[in-house]
């Protein structure tokens, strides 16, 4: 299932895009449940996971974001 939507971290706006499912699966981020996730703020990408990391979270909102995330859909 895919999900998408925004959320705010000290006052940022971060769009972000999940590819979630049931059940955790050996493509998903440390074997759970996202198999692909993007963020983005000011539509540059912060994050980006596809069932591998094509570009992992270097900033504190990024941080931020992913583990709001996993959090929530993972």
């Amino acid at each position: 299932m895919w999900s998408k939507g925004e959320i705010e971290i000290e006052g940022i706006k971060v769009r972000y895009w999940v590819k979630h499912y049931e059940e955790g699966s050996e493509f998903g981020i440390d074997g759970g449940r996202i198999s692909k996730l993007e963020c983005r703020v000011n539509g540059k990408t912060i994050l980006h996971y596809e069932r591998g990391w094509n570009m992992e979270p270097e900033t504190k909102i990024g941080y931020q974001a992913y583990a709001i995330l996993m959090g929530k859909f993972n």
